[in-house]
């Protein structure tokens, strides 16, 4: 089936039955993806365990998701579903910028944390001097400046299409346009590049953690009764973060692959099924990052637990309280017990020739 072919009738909507199915899922994964990276968001307010550097970046890649739900997600599946426009022209180019940049804010996102894990486990003694709040702060400044000067200035200066005019001008369509320069370009800065690279630096991270393991089980006896070495941690921390780039790739690299292929075909349109499917597997992303974190840590896996539902413990009312005003709680409970004892007279229990003291005053023979 040829890929590219030339627009020369508008798209043909959907069957209502097939259009329920299909709004059924979207709004299930619009639903995921927004509740998902809210919780994420709290789990790191919420938690001090989780009040890192790293977990900072983490946040800004939930904020990204969560605005890519927020803001772009509705219209992509009112389009998706009624294959029409009708918000205008302006409307659509704010649309496709939003949406470009909150894809290149994940990117950057990610890169940023491959860096971060780099240093960790290549020079641990020298993390918090490479690795600063105002650094990982600048870091973040530069990712969403630059994510922002990708998508809404070239889209409204016409540099992605194929004359000087802006897109969509008077269309019930709302598609980016791609031309051969802003095709390449956009996709080599903004993925190929920046993916290659973390695939680079993962490799690395993972040929030291894979030493430093092999070291750790000849000087480190593991038990279930015997806490977990930092380095442990670290290197499952590790993992957890090359997870979410794995699944990254798996989204994106279609998408990108099929949206470099539209630049350089110049002026065509890739068939409307296959745009729809690499889209939305991309999109599926930001529902998935925050299942992959409750999955494989441990720390955004009790976050997580502690947000949705406070543990039952023996005393309910202490049961989603902080650690200190737990054993505050609990210190009142045990003065008021002792005090409630005093005045009372006792009972003695005889049970196999042993007396137990009891609180009533009675006697109970076995």
């Amino acid at each position: 089936m040829e890929l590219c072919y030339n627009r020369t009738s508008p798209q043909k909507r959907m069957e209502f039955p097939m259009q329920l199915l299909v709004g059924s899922c979207l709004a299930i994964l619009i639903v995921i993806t927004l509740c998902g990276n809210i919780i994420v968001c709290l789990a790191v307010i919420l938690d001090r365990r989780l009040r890192s550097l790293t977990n900072c970046i983490i946040v800004s890649l939930a904020i990204t998701d969560l605005l890519l739900g927020l803001l772009v997600l509705p219209f992509s599946a009112f389009y998706e579903l009624t294959k029409e426009w009708p918000f205008g022209s302006t409307l659509c180019n704010i649309y496709l910028s939003l949406d470009v940049m909150l894809c290149t804010a994940s990117i950057l996102n990610l890169f940023m944390i491959s860096l971060d894990r780099y240093f960790a486990v290549t020079t641990p003694l020298r993390y918090s001097q490479l690795v600063t709040r105002s650094r990982v702060a600048v870091g973040l400044v530069v990712i969403w400046t630059v994510s922002l000067m990708v998508s809404f200035l070239p889209i409204h200066l016409g540099w992605n299409t194929s004359g000087t005019a802006v897109q969509n001008n008077d269309s019930k369509e709302c598609m980016l346009d791609v031309n051969t320069p802003y095709g390449l370009v956009d996709a080599l800065l903004t993925f190929y590049i920046p993916l290659v690279i973390m695939c680079i630096t993962y490799y690395r991270i993972f040929k030291i953690a894979r030493e430093q393991a092999k070291r750790i089980n000849h000087t480190w006896c593991s038990s279930s009764n015997t806490p977990m070495p930092p380095m442990v941690k670290e290197h499952k921390a590790t993992v957890t973060l090359a997870v979410v780039l794995g699944a990254f790739i798996v989204c994106w690299f279609p998408y990108f692959t099929v949206f470099t292929y539209r630049g350089i075909r110049g002026k065509c349109t890739v068939d409307s099924t296959v745009m729809s499917i690499v889209l939305w597997l991309g999109y599926a992303n930001s529902a998935l990052n925050p299942i992959l974190y409750g999955t494989f840590n441990r720390d955004f896996r009790v976050a997580y637990q502690h947000l949705l539902h406070c543990r039952r413990t023996r005393d309910p009312r202490i049961s989603c309280l902080p650690p200190l005003q737990k054993a505050q709680s609990r210190g009142r409970n045990c003065q008021q017990g002792q005090s409630s004892q005093e005045g009372k007279p006792l009972k003695l229990e005889i049970r196999n020739g042993k007396g137990i003291l009891l609180n009533d005053g009675a006697l109970k023979s076995t």
